[in-house]
């Protein structure tokens, strides 16, 4: 499944424009002031620690979402009718966004995709967190014990893979421009 050609091209500009910083671009590799031949640069790229975060995620979700129907499920007459509204739909939005989220996170990591990564990271960091922030700290919603703890390991695990999303994103975007440099001098 690919994404379609004009949000892909939005990431890119994203990820080219904010993710990169013009000012540190690295320097073309030279051996006694020639240039080198271009060689097809074969290192991989996939952030460790960002695909085991996302492993563990996509089986904890699960968990996380069960839990939060019975929570919800148990405590959904004592609620005031807004917030009966808002939970539900934090709870819809949270599981579609987690979808899209870990498939983004998957196919941007592993295929060394840099707009699937922005995008992933992106949802990460606008959408997800702060939901996981609302159902953590707003008291208002009558926050049972299982949830408080499912709540923190998911919050744990978006941030995680926020700053780890970060690192490898601009790890292949500052890479994907120096072979772009080589193949220009080629």
């Amino acid at each position: 499944m690919e994404m379609p050609d004009t949000m892909r091209r939005r990431l890119e500009d994203f990820s080219r424009n904010v993710l990169f910083d013009q000012s540190r671009t690295q320097a073309i590799t030279k051996e006694n002031d020639t240039f080198l031949p271009y060689v097809s640069d074969k290192r991989v790229l996939s952030g460790l620690h960002l695909q085991m975060s996302l492993y563990f995620n996509m089986w904890f979700f699960p968990l996380w979402w069960i839990s939060e129907t019975i929570m919800l499920h148990l405590k959904y007459p004592a609620l005031p009718d807004y917030y009966k509204f808002i939970l539900v739909t934090v709870l819809i939005l949270m599981t579609l966004i987690e979808a899209i989220r870990l498939f983004l996170g998957y196919a941007g990591n592993l295929q060394e995709k840099v707009p699937e990564l922005a995008g992933f990271w992106l949802l990460s960091i606008l959408l997800q967190f702060p939901l996981i922030l609302f159902l953590l700290f707003n008291e208002a919603i009558l926050i049972q014990p299982l949830e408080r703890a499912v709540h923190i390991v998911l919050a744990l695990f978006i941030l995680s893979q926020a700053l780890s999303g970060f690192v490898a994103l601009r790890d292949m975007v500052r890479h994907t421009e120096s072979q772009f440099h080589l193949r220009q001098f080629h």
